[in-house]
């Protein structure tokens, strides 16, 4: 962008979870305009929670561009595949899914299931953020904002300069 001026950021968190709480929490505060997509609105029942900036139900009316990050933050849905695949086929600039960096993602063979060509599943981040030990929700949000920020910024993470 001209004068030095940054691309807006835009984060789309698929999925109501305590990780997608804490990413819009924090992500305001980051400068991130956020949308939480869920297909299920009885998740969203209960005490009052953030929803981010705007909640719909579906990808399509979140409208990803080239400055949005696009994460699901639970890999047990069935509906991960579809969402992903979705996802892919439009202009996000980065795209995860939260899981166990230890074992292959049940996304992947969701994805191969549609036909999505392999080139295609790498694309979709697993591990997401930097490497700090992350174990609670607000833990993974930290660290995935700050991989997010550090990827946005052309910057590896962590402690090298």
């Amino acid at each position: 962008m001209e004068n030095g001026a940054q691309s807006p950021r835009r984060l789309i968190a698929v999925f109501e979870s305590p990780v997608s709480e804490m990413l819009f929490r924090f992500g305001v505060e980051l400068g991130f305009q956020t949308t939480l997509v869920e297909p299920d609105p009885a998740r969203l029942g209960g005490t009052p929670r953030p929803h981010g900036d705007t909640y719909v139900r579906d990808l399509s009316a979140a409208a990803p561009d080239e400055h949005t990050d696009i994460l699901l933050t639970d890999h047990h849905r069935p509906e991960i595949g579809a969402l992903l695949r979705e996802a892919l086929d439009g202009k996000a600039r980065w795209i995860g899914i939260l899981g166990n960096p230890r074992h292959e993602g049940p996304h992947v063979a969701a994805l191969r299931e549609l036909g999505v060509p392999e080139v295609e599943i790498g694309r979709v981040h697993r591990p997401v953020g930097l490497n700090i030990g992350s174990r609670t929700p607000a833990e993974i949000a930290v660290a995935t904002l700050a991989g997010l920020i550090a990827d946005r910024n052309g910057r590896p993470g962590g402690f090298e300069f």
